[in-house]
């Protein structure tokens, strides 16, 4: 009698997993999900020994975790992004990494492009001036001026993928101009578009917002530093709903201190959540939102579906769906 094949959930951000667990008990599969956010990696490999698939969320997937586990065919990140696994040590024993970078798209634009607006409007400062005016009995505007209307502003984009390019079809009826940095997009899809990229230099020189979206990865970690946070306006802001790695964040507290720029609206964090000393917490022209820029009651049934659906179809040979390393698949010889 063949094997039933074993999926191990290492951590999760639901309340629970039942629909997964009896979607695939319907199909003959073992399945058990934990909690192992802050487990050693022996914990990690004890509890993901005999898994044939393995989903992580926050789980660092080091060489050694992936090296232990004998039966180890497919990883499927829960999210998309997938800085915390290994991907050469996958790659080199033929295991396939997905990940889910089709989920929350929309989700991600709409948050880049409300920090842009409320950076614009300046919705956080502008309850302060509320509070401090009721207590006064009279209005003053002093401390959030001066404001600039958003039309004729440029919108900079420094990755024009998945999430870039619907950031930019959701402004473009807003009456703003762009600037486009992504020397990866082919000229096909930059026909498709209707637009055309420049280098990070012009980007950051000539825009008022300056907003990030590439995946995070040895050329783009720290993208945004004192060098390019210095080319910015005097009156522009950053926005970073991307990765935290993005950003420079030494570099950015000592901008946005100095007033060198404007301004910011952060979402995602190198440690998360940030530690109480992290160096924007507190400051009077940034502001923090506590990684949601992925979420919706949409999303989240969206990716439940999705990892089911990569795992079915692993079930059936018919995968990867959206693989990372597609070579890993040729190198195993499936």
């Amino acid at each position: 009698m063949p094997q039933k094949i074993r999926v191990v959930v290492t951590d999760y951000i639901e309340t629970d997993l039942d629909w997964e667990a009896k979607e695939l008990a319907q199909r003959g599969v073992d399945f058990a999900c934990y909690q192992l956010k802050q487990a050693s990696e022996d914990e990690v490999i004890a509890k993901c020994l005999d898994a044939d698939v393995v989903v992580v969320n926050m789980v660092k997937m080091t060489p050694r975790v992936i090296a232990a586990l004998p039966k180890l065919k497919l990883v499927i990140r829960h999210g998309a992004g997938y800085d915390n696994v290994d991907v050469p040590a996958l790659t080199a024993r033929g295991i396939v990494l997905e990940y889910i970078p089709d989920y929350c798209m929309d989700e991600v634009a709409e948050h880049a492009i409300a920090l842009m607006f409320a950076c614009a409007r300046k919705v956080v400062w502008g309850r302060r001036v509320l509070d401090d005016s009721v207590a006064r009995g009279e209005w003053d505007f002093k401390p959030i001026q001066p404001m600039y209307r958003i039309a004729g502003r440029t919108v900079g984009i420094v990755g024009c993928g998945r999430i870039g390019s619907l950031v930019y079809k959701k402004l473009e009826h807003f009456g703003v101009k762009f600037l486009i940095c992504d020397p990866y997009l082919s000229e096909r899809r930059r026909e498709n578009l209707g637009i055309r990229t420049t280098d990070l230099k012009t980007v950051c020189e000539g825009s008022d917002f300056v907003t990030v979206h590439t995946p995070l990865n040895d050329e783009t970690r720290h993208i945004m530093n004192a060098q390019s946070i210095g080319w910015m306006k005097p009156s522009a802001f950053l926005i970073n709903t991307s990765r935290g790695g993005m950003v420079d964040t030494d570099a950015l507290a000592a901008a946005l201190k100095a007033r060198r720029i404007a301004g910011a609206g952060i979402d995602v964090y190198v440690k998360e959540p940030p530690r109480p000393d992290f160096p924007l917490l507190g400051l009077d022209n940034c502001i923090c939102t506590p990684h949601l820029s992925w979420y919706s009651v949409d999303a989240e049934r969206t990716i439940r579906e999705k990892i089911l659906q990569d795992i079915v179809m692993f079930l059936d040979g018919t995968g990867p769906r959206i693989p990372v390393n597609p070579e890993a698949a040729k190198k195993s010889g499936k």
